[in-house]
């Protein structure tokens, strides 16, 4: 059974409108698109969910970075390139894994408090957790840092992040779309799912192969989630770019803007959820 790692005092009344972020590498720099096109219409999502890169988005946005300041933390240099975000020790060849030293730093600079109660947008982070095989949800604590990187330690590239001898990675390996964590919170969900599911072309590497063989396998565990989400954008940038392509974040960006504005236009019932 999975976990939800909340202690919130609760109340009665429930978030109007929460966000689901998927988790998507470069592709994930959508999300700030569609931030920016919620909010040109009105809707300020309260309470947040992500996996991977959708909670490193979700989490500086929730500690009350616009999307443009959010963008402008990329021109800077801060949310660039992956390889901006990995210390690499000497071993890394051999083992292939990279410290998240470096977005531990960038998480106490740019949110010094490190804690999920001091946010302004309550978040909810998805990790993995190695020991018993399963996806869990933590919401809480002064140890926002350390679930952040948790949620973005792609297997394979980084090493693992322990609590009380428990090993976490990436939330997006069992769970992409973490919408389990916010619905019983919210009255109702929008998702971003960076990660749509397409049908591949021919597939003549085994290197495309294994790309396609990992996002059917995120779309698979993203369906519970995804079902949750009243309202669900899918951003088309994945057939332009991949999970890599973190130097074309402004086209990315500009994706996660258009396929917003578009689906408002063909929902306008979300308007409804307007502050």
């Amino acid at each position: 059974m999975n976990a939800i790692k909340d202690f919130f005092n609760f109340s009665p009344k429930k978030d109007s409108v929460g966000l689901c972020l998927s988790g998507g590498g470069a592709l994930g720099f959508a999300h700030i698109g569609v931030i920016q096109a919620l909010e040109d219409n009105g809707i300020y999502p309260t309470r947040i969910a992500g996996s991977s890169m959708g909670a490193i988005i979700g989490t500086f946005y929730s500690a009350g970075y616009s999307p443009k300041e959010l963008l402008q933390l990329i021109k800077d240099d801060k949310l660039y390139k992956i390889t901006k975000l990995m210390t690499f020790p000497r071993s890394f060849l051999n083992s292939g894994l990279s410290k998240h030293e470096m977005l531990g730093s960038l998480i106490h600079e740019l949110i010094p408090h490190n804690s999920f109660e001091k946010l302004g947008k309550k978040m909810h982070i998805c990790v993995v957790n190695l020991n018993n095989a399963e996806w869990e949800i933590v919401g809480s604590g002064d140890e926002l840092d350390k679930w952040v990187t948790a949620s973005a330690s792609i297997p394979g590239l980084f090493e693992t992040i322990k609590d009380h001898e428990i090993n976490y990675i990436d939330g997006g390996l069992l769970n992409n779309m973490p919408a389990q964590g916010i619905a019983e919170f919210c009255e109702t969900i929008i998702g971003v799912d960076v990660i749509p599911h397409k049908i591949p072309p021919e597939l003549k590497k085994p290197i495309d192969t294994l790309a396609f063989s990992v996002r059917a396998m995120q779309h698979q565990n993203s369906k519970e989630g995804r079902a949750l989400c009243r309202f669900l954008i899918e951003p088309q940038a994945i057939v332009e770019f991949h999970e890599f392509s973190f130097d074309a974040y402004e086209a990315i960006y500009q994706h996660g803007y258009t396929a917003a504005t578009k689906y408002i236009a063909e929902n306008p019932e979300i308007l409804k959820l307007m502050n």
